[in-house]
């Protein structure tokens, strides 16, 4: 019994009757209009971030080595101070330059491997914080003059599944595109049977904002089932939103996990060596249920851990595909939305 009161089989899983093949699937292209989507997009957009980027996951950030990313052109470098809170600044020495991601951090205060220049968190030498942020499981940086809003003091974080019982798994990746073409992906949800068919099937999106966005829920809804192995599959519910202009979260609303989140954030970070953009997407995965079974799931989560982020490294091979295709076609003026 779930603790909603309905009855829930002993596994999780179902048999599908009658798997579709593939190319016999319905087909999802008239109901993913264009205009819905580029909609979504520009309220997304227009929403506020505060200036926060996400550096990556809170784990990446040891103690004893410092963590250096280029967020939105801007050279950062993070590390732990001696309380193990997270610091953030300027990634160049303000001595001569030296890289501090390169450094070495000794009781939480890091040293310039040049000369030996030590920074503990506090404004040194020219050398000026930026405003962190560890939500326990991401590690934020703020940064002004790169997002040019009115700052927030915290980032802007959708609901979460209690950390007492979750798993939690962050998986990065990066693509030749911008931020907003990420975006674009997770607000098209129709793609899923179709451009990830190893993971998805019987797909169905069952509600879905209006072109403007002025009436009903600006978000998607989505029944899916998740592959498992030949007819064996997960079905849930899963609802999508955008509470800021980086970030598309899923949250599972009903069927098994129903609680666990999904949140896919884009960072931009400095062109590569063709002037193209580059994006970062974090994704951090919180699975949750109330399954005894679970408990075994977290128990070993140096073992599932890597197995999550291998999954999720898997679809955004392709969603970086897609990405980066919108991005062509976007600076090409060939873009047909």
């Amino acid at each position: 019994m779930s603790p909603d009161g309905r009855h829930r089989p002993r596994v999780p899983l179902r048999l599908r009757r009658g798997p579709e093949r593939w190319e016999r699937q319905r087909s999802t292209w008239r109901e993913a209009r264009p205009a819905v989507i580029d909609g979504a997009l520009k309220r997304a957009l227009a929403r506020r971030a505060g200036n926060w980027f996400v550096l990556g996951a809170a784990r990446d950030v040891a103690p004893r080595k410092p963590f250096g990313r280029t967020v939105a052109g801007v050279e950062v470098v993070a590390w732990r101070d001696a309380a193990g809170r997270l610091v953030a600044g300027p990634g160049a020495c303000p001595h001569l330059g030296a890289p501090l991601a390169e450094g070495a951090v000794h009781c939480g205060t890091l040293r310039c491997r040049w000369h030996g220049l030590a920074l503990d968190g506090a404004a040194f030498a020219g050398w000026e914080p930026f405003p962190a942020h560890d939500d326990g499981v991401l590690a934020w940086v703020r940064l002004d003059a790169a997002g040019g809003e009115r700052p927030l003091p915290r980032p802007v974080l959708p609901p979460r599944p209690g950390p007492a019982g979750t798993l939690v798994a962050v998986h990065t990746a990066v693509g030749a595109c911008e931020p907003e073409d990420v975006v674009a992906n997770r607000l098209d949800p129709w793609h899923g049977a179709w451009f990830h068919p190893y993971a998805f099937v019987d797909l169905r999106v069952v509600g879905a904002p209006t072109e403007a966005g002025t009436e009903g829920p600006d978000e998607f809804l989505v029944e899916v089932s998740f592959k498992v192995a030949g007819r064996a599959v997960v079905p849930v519910t899963a609802r999508f939103t955008a509470p800021e202009p980086r970030t598309v979260v899923m949250h599972l609303v009903d069927g098994e996990g129903k609680g666990s989140v999904v949140e896919t954030h884009a960072t931009p970070l400095a062109p590569d060596d063709r002037g193209r953009p580059r994006t970062a997407v974090v994704e951090a995965v919180l699975a949750t249920s109330d399954r005894p079974g679970f408990a075994l799931a977290r128990a070993a989560a140096p073992l599932v851990r890597p197995l999550m982020r291998a999954a999720a490294g898997r679809l955004w091979r392709d969603d970086l595909a897609y990405a980066e295709r919108r991005w062509q076609l976007r600076r090409s003026g060939r873009y047909p939305g």
